[in-house]
């Protein structure tokens, strides 16, 4: 892998690599409604109600269970709401009621619930909290798209011939490493002060390699910081006999640091993208070395 020319592999990142689970997880979404169907359609029985006040009271205590179903109506999780005017403050718990049956009401129809439910704005509580549950999941979209370079990696780490658990680890700390494969790596704790985390660490029978993954679609100081650290990590590890890291890198937000990528990348020879992965550079570092 010498020699290679930046520009021409800067130019190959991906703007994304999200694949078709990254947008809802449906199981789950589904999953978290059944667990609150039953309740659901019960509360379905004030839809277009006249009286929905006096309704609502009969079915909170003949079933009080349906009124863990409340905040979710309000894209709340959880069990607790606080709300206040001019008339109080309140922390209303959903699980089990700690104010009367009229209180309830009042958060009902402040919060305009009564009023959605009654005038029929929503045909089926299934279906809307579905529509929620959904909306919900779509914040975890950032938690996914962490874990997505990661999970790239791993995936060519397995298809490499590696094993979990027995020559391929995952989120290992220096001081595991140390203990585990007897090598001092105080050069990169910084005499033992700092924590270090890998993301995967790999061991062949002449090196262990301590391995970091991400991948940017956008900018942002972070990257250079990322790219300053990282070429001081090569540097560091260098100095220990036995011991390489190896980073996997991607995205089109490296675009604009670009100049604190090229000079890691000009003093660091394994530094990789998702391009090369797809060449099969994993064989080629890990199982053949340098």
């Amino acid at each position: 892998m010498k020699n290679r020319d930046f520009d021409e592999w800067l130019s190959k990142f991906r703007p994304s690599i999200s694949g078709y689970d990254y947008y809802i997880d449906f199981k789950k979404v589904i999953r978290n409604v059944e667990e609150i169907k039953v309740e659901l359609n019960i509360l379905n029985s004030l839809i277009g109600s006249k009286n929905i006040e006096e309704d609502f009271e009969k079915i909170v205590l003949k079933y009080p269970e349906t009124l863990q179903c409340v905040p979710l109506l309000l894209a709340v999780r959880g069990y607790e709401i606080f709300a206040q005017d001019e008339e109080g403050a309140f922390l209303y718990n959903f699980r089990k009621m700690n104010f009367s049956v009229e209180q309830y009401k009042v958060f009902m129809r402040k919060t305009g619930l009564f009023d959605m439910i009654a005038n029929h704005l929503v045909n089926n509580l299934v279906d809307y909290v579905l529509g929620i549950e959904t909306g919900l999941d779509s914040n975890g979209r950032k938690n996914r798209g962490g874990h997505q370079m990661e999970n790239l990696v791993e995936k060519y780490i397995v298809a490499a011939g590696f094993e979990k658990d027995v020559n391929y680890f995952k989120e290992m700390y220096l001081k595991d490493i140390e203990e585990k494969w007897n090598i001092d790596l105080s050069a990169l704790s910084n005499q033992g002060k700092a924590a270090k985390r890998f993301d995967f660490v790999i061991k062949t029978d002449k090196m262990i390699y301590g391995i970091e993954t991400n991948f940017y679609s956008g900018g942002g100081s972070k990257l250079n910081e990322t790219a300053r650290s990282y070429k001081m990590l090569s540097q560091e590890s260098d100095t220990i006999d036995g011991f390489t890291f190896v980073w996997f890198t991607d995205g089109i937000g490296w675009k604009s640091a670009r100049g604190n990528l090229r000079e890691t990348f000009e003093a660091m020879n394994t530094i990789y993208s998702i391009d090369d992965m797809e060449q099969g550079i994993m064989k080629q570092i890990f199982q053949y070395g340098d």
